[in-house]
């Protein structure tokens, strides 16, 4: 007999679940709960940007002129070390082809850098710093009422003595720091902008200037390079075979001569522009708009400048690069706030205060007392029914068939005219108060305060005679 049976058969097994402590939808099984990916902070980037990479990769959503720059520069160089480095390295030396690869090669390694690196976006201010920024530029006016005045769109701060103005972005709802600009084809706010650059596919800041002016000065020197020699190939050929022979043996090197004609003007002279503007500490956003011209006044000068050009090109060119401020990578907390909508220039100031803020500011006829079910089961009388038990106290509206009739409500005007009609005593049309919310919001009787100087029993008087001539009217 196994232990604990009765005379009975097996005790039969007794099976126990699992109960679940974790908190679960009644739709779905607390054992197969699915769980929500944590998105990344470059998935919701309010700018007007492309990511690659999980975000490690960052351009601007205009790149076709990107890829034109990749295609005329491989291709150009392509064909000069497939057909122009053979001849040379036997003809002249094998050094050319190598000089011509290091030059290759970083070209190509500062064009990426800067075409997807982070240019110095700054960070648009989130929903509660947009409203302080707004409660701080309310006190600095002396006002503090809600409304659609548009903020002052500069300050002032004093940089090395010089005067410097920070403009207000509406977009960003920030007050952009020195040097620093919105790009509207980005849609961003970079920190010291240069220009927007549609040849690398992204803007020009502090963080990629320097990539940009290695990339531009090394092109320089690269289409000089391969140009040069693939005039001397064409010679070399020339003496030997003849010049139209040397043009048949070799076709590639007449497209790679025309191509770097056309573009070695643009390309050394822009690089000659940013040299001119490393060594005084400029920006072409800043020598465009003349902001340290001396045709604005003989005290204007460049406050970021060091007055030497070798410590200019230092700081320009050797300097640590700040760390990116959006951290595009990080991923998204639950309780992180989310950057503030642009008003594409239209403020309204008073939108993003508080609930309890905006309710001080409602009419104040929502909060009149109204009568309830208690106040109107008068003594003695019977009960009127529910449809009136939330009639608001108000004031008669006036019809409009009288247009002369005065705005300002007195107290001899509000009180009910009673006639006697058999014994009962009711409201004319013309006295019955209106139903509550119809009077308009500007109009002086939805704010008048009138009522509250009539006493305790007058109020009852006319409770039960507004009511009264309601019902009334009703009937007829």
């Amino acid at each position: 007999m196994p232990p604990g049976g009765g005379g009975g058969g097996p005790m039969k097994d007794c099976e126990y679940s699992q109960i679940s402590t974790h908190s679960s939808s009644p739709m779905e099984s607390p054992h197969k709960k699915k769980r929500t990916a944590a998105r990344r902070k470059w998935e919701v980037f309010p700018g007007r940007n492309k990511f690659f990479c999980n975000g490690r990769i960052m351009m601007a959503r205009q790149t076709g002129v990107f890829y034109l720059t990749l295609v005329l520069i491989l291709v150009t160089s392509g064909l000069f070390f497939a057909f122009d480095c053979p001849f040379l390295a036997v003809n002249i030396t094998p050094a050319i082809p190598a000089v011509g690869g290091v030059l290759f090669f970083f070209v190509m390694g500062t064009l990426l850098r800067t075409s997807f690196s982070d240019p110095g976006v700054l960070p648009r201010a989130t929903p509660d710093e947009a409203a302080d920024l707004e409660r701080q530029i309310d006190i600095a006016n002396g006002t503090s009422s809600g409304g659609y005045r548009p903020p002052p769109r500069t300050k002032e701060v004093i940089v090395n003595g010089q005067t410097v103005k920070l403009k207000y972005c509406f977009t960003c709802k920030i007050f952009r720091p020195p040097r620093a600009s919105h790009c509207s084809l980005c849609d961003n706010c970079v920190e010291r902008f240069d220009h927007h650059c549609p040849w690398v596919g992204n803007c020009v800041g502090k963080r990629n200037y320097r990539f940009f002016y290695m990339f531009i000065l090394s092109l320089s020197f690269l289409t000089v390079f391969i140009f040069a020699f693939v005039i001397t190939h064409v010679i070399l050929r020339s003496q030997q075979t003849g010049f139209l022979n040397a043009l048949k043996d070799s076709p590639a090197s007449v497209l790679e001569a025309v191509v770097c004609f056309f573009s070695v003007w643009s390309i050394v002279g822009l690089s000659g522009f940013h040299t001119y503007l490393i060594s005084s500490n400029q920006t072409t956003n800043e020598d465009i708009k003349g902001s340290w011209s001396n045709k604005r006044g003989k005290d204007n000068y460049n406050p970021y400048s060091y007055g030497n050009i070798f410590t200019n090109c230092c700081v320009a060119l050797c300097g640590p690069i700040s760390p990116s401020l959006i951290d595009r990578r990080g991923y998204i907390q639950p309780d992180t706030p989310q950057p503030a909508a642009p008003s594409n220039g239209i403020t309204m100031y008073g939108a993003t205060q508080s609930q309890s803020d905006m309710a001080a500011a409602t009419p104040l006829l929502q909060s009149e007392p109204s009568l309830t079910s208690d106040e109107l089961h008068l003594s003695g009388k019977p009960s009127l029914g529910t449809p009136c038990a939330s009639l608001t106290l108000g004031q008669p509206t006036p019809p409009s068939s009288m247009p002369n009739l005065a705005t300002e409500a007195t107290l001899a005007d509000i009180l009910p005219l009673k006639e006697e009609h058999g014994g009962h005593q009711f409201l004319t049309p013309d006295e019955a108060p209106s139903p509550p919310r119809m009077l308009a919001a500007g109009s002086p009787l939805a704010h008048s305060r009138t009522m509250h100087v009539l006493g305790l029993a007058s109020q009852d008087a006319l409770h039960e005679d507004s009511v009264r001539g309601l019902v009334k009217l009703s009937s007829v």
